[in-house]
């Protein structure tokens, strides 16, 4: 079985103890940079509080039918049993 050697111990072995800390910080540095995570483009979440659009594809009569019907009450499963 294989030890596990990570680059840090690389890094330590292979330069001077000041020249690997330099390196090691200037790592730290460049991840600190990189954004991991949060709201991307694209990533497919909306922001807090916007609204989502629903579409209707409906022709303009079918548009106007559901309207009426919502704004008076009108039961469809009434409709349909007719």
């Amino acid at each position: 079985m294989r030890n596990k050697i990570s680059t840090k111990d690389l890094i330590q072995k292979r330069f001077s103890e000041e020249k690997a800390q330099e390196i090691l910080a200037q790592a730290d540095e460049e991840i600190k940079e990189i954004k991991w995570g949060g709201k991307r483009a694209g990533a497919g979440r909306k922001p807090k509080g916007e609204l989502l659009q629903f579409n209707r594809r409906l022709t303009e009569k079918e548009n106007r039918f559901i309207d009426y019907a919502r704004a008076h009450n009108i039961n469809y499963d009434d409709l349909m049993q007719g």
